[in-house]
């Protein structure tokens, strides 16, 4: 029954793949918001940080998947990373492929390496201990699903529209309009630095050593090959019928199956099947664990191994907690501080046609403060990929060395939807936490500061106003200036923040209106609509 877990395993993983995949191409917004929340529910660190995030806002704590997988693991090892974790699927992909173009010279095999144990625990006590400080930074850089995001994102998106729009030249010539194209969003090219080398890593150790990134730089795979040695179910060897031969080791792309000492490392095994389905002998496969010793040689007892689990699972839970409670301290203490309130115009902080430093960037609305969501952002880029203005761009220094990769509002490329909601919806980390429309329309992220020395009624006394034009809540308006000239007028209390004036701000190269971010978000007055006061008819005159 066995032998059938490796195409079953390949079938779901396949399917997951292209599930999370799709989800970062869409760009004709046809996914449903479920969609989302369901393919992504699995995915272990975005999950375990949005329900801390959940539980430190005082909100229902729905995000239990990461709960899921930690059971699977007690159960059957680390099924998570074959199953489940797109880039470790999308390793084994990579894996196959080597096995078929190595220059034909023979089938592509692995032998049994020894466990780099004292890299791999490293690197996961290295991560956590930096979320103790307040930063998600590392993990940002090390946790699986937000590397296949960004991979995705930044570099596989753009060759996917580009592919499109080949397609809408070549059906347009056949007389067929079913296509239509995409403009290919631009980010910074610094921000792709960190993808590319990941990526360039990723593809490097799959392509030549098969799960050796798993087993260890993977901060992950770490975690949970700790928590698979208190497995119910393991990988073991039947001595009685193995006769060393050796396929299982060839075929192991983990590199943990000792046939020498006819023994199983199932803190590195992924669960694949691989083994099980070239053993001719059915020696190798899954067993209940009942006895006090595993199968790896001079591995400690069972309840060793989950006293282990227990203290490096409350370890990581702590290290969670630690970030998320202080984030919701901070956002708290920033209310209070009078140094973060944003500049009234006219206190000359920018004047002139020089550069106009922001005092904050924006960042999206949801995230109730630039702390909160600095420090549950996973840097996936699921919102810069789902944003459907593109207004969403991943950062390079605006949130300093240290929130690098994480996405801002950049409004010189575009603007904020007004009624828009997507980034919100499918926010996996729940550093974006969900908005209603009615909420969303008062949310104020920034606030609009006029520079009035680079304003072009100013500077050049020649009419303008597409600020005003372009402001959904008319929190900047056209006041008479000299002559029939008018010039901006801003009432920050009904600002959200949401871009527009600065995007269609004409000004170059220093815009004369822009958006200072909130370090706090708060609730924006409404409007006052002035109500329409009907005219009598007049008789008709004959």
């Amino acid at each position: 029954m066995q032998r059938y877990l490796k195409p079953t395993r390949a079938v779901i993983s396949i399917l997951m793949l292209l599930a999370i995949g799709f989800t970062f191409l869409d760009f004709s917004d046809s996914l449903p918001v479920a969609w989302y929340n369901r393919i992504l529910f699995l995915q272990l660190v975005p999950s375990a940080i949005k329900f801390m995030q959940t539980a430190a806002h005082g909100m229902a704590i729905s995000a239990y998947g990461f709960i899921v997988i930690l059971v699977l693991t007690l159960l059957f090892g680390r099924v998570y990373c074959s199953y489940v974790c797109p880039l470790g699927i999308f390793q084994d992909i990579i894996t196959w492929f080597s096995g078929k173009t190595n220059r034909g010279v023979k089938k592509k095999c692995f032998r049994f390496a020894t466990a780099q144990n004292r890299l791999r625990y490293t690197v996961l006590a290295v991560v956590i201990l930096s979320l103790f400080t307040g930063s998600i930074a590392l993990l940002n850089v090390m946790e699986p699903y937000s590397n296949f995001g960004r991979f995705t994102s930044g570099i596989f998106r753009p060759v996917y529209v580009a592919g499109n729009n080949l397609l809408v030249k070549i059906f347009e010539s056949m007389g067929s309009y079913a296509l239509y194209p995409v403009t290919i969003a631009r980010a910074n090219p610094f921000t792709l630095i960190i993808p590319l080398v990941m990526l360039a890593l990723v593809v490097w150790l799959s392509f030549s050593r098969g799960r050796l990134y798993c087993n260890t730089v993977c901060p992950v795979g770490a975690f949970l090959g700790l928590v698979s040695k208190a497995s119910l179910f393991k990988v073991k060897i039947e001595q009685p019928k193995c006769n060393r031969c050796g396929s299982c080791m060839f075929a192991c792309k983990a590199q943990c199956i000792d046939v020498k000492n006819q023994s199983v490392d199932f803190s590195r095994c992924v669960g694949c099947g691989n083994c099980m389905k070239v053993c001719d002998k059915n020696s190798i496969g899954y067993a209940l664990c009942t006895s006090k010793k595993n199968n790896l040689t001079a591995e400690t007892r069972t309840d060793s191994s989950r006293r282990r689990f227990i203290a490096s699972s409350m370890l990581l839970i702590s290290a969670l907690s630690s970030f998320s409670v202080k984030s919701l301290a901070q956002s708290r203490s920033r209310i209070e501080a009078p140094g973060d309130k944003t500049p009234a115009p006219g206190s000359g902080i920018g004047t002139g046609n020089e550069a106009v430093d922001k005092l904050y960037h924006v960042t999206p609305p949801g995230s109730i403060s630039h702390d909160n969501f600095l420090n549950a952002c996973t840097a996936c880029h699921l919102c810069v990929s789902a944003c459907p203005t593109d207004v969403l761009k991943p950062s390079f220094l605006e949130y300093g060395l240290f929130g690098i990769m994480q996405p801002f509002m950049d409004y010189r490329v575009s603007f904020c939807n007004f009624e828009c909601v997507k980034c919100s919806e499918v926010c996996p980390s729940g550093a974006i936490l969900p908005l209603t429309v009615e909420q969303k329309i008062t949310t104020q992220t920034g606030k609009v500061r006029f520079v009035e020395n680079n304003c072009i009624v100013y500077t050049d006394k020649t009419s303008c106003g597409s600020c005003s034009e372009h402001c959904p809540t008319q929190a900047v308006t056209m006041a008479p200036y000299i002559g029939e000239l008018t010039i901006p007028k801003i009432n920050t209390d009904i600002c959200v923040g949401c871009g527009a004036c600065e995007y269609a701000c004409p000004v170059t190269p220093y815009k004369a209106i822009i958006v200072d971010g909130n370090p706090v978000h708060a609730i924006a007055q409404k409007p006052v609509q002035e109500e329409l006061k009907e005219k009598p008819l007049e008789d008709f005159p004959f």
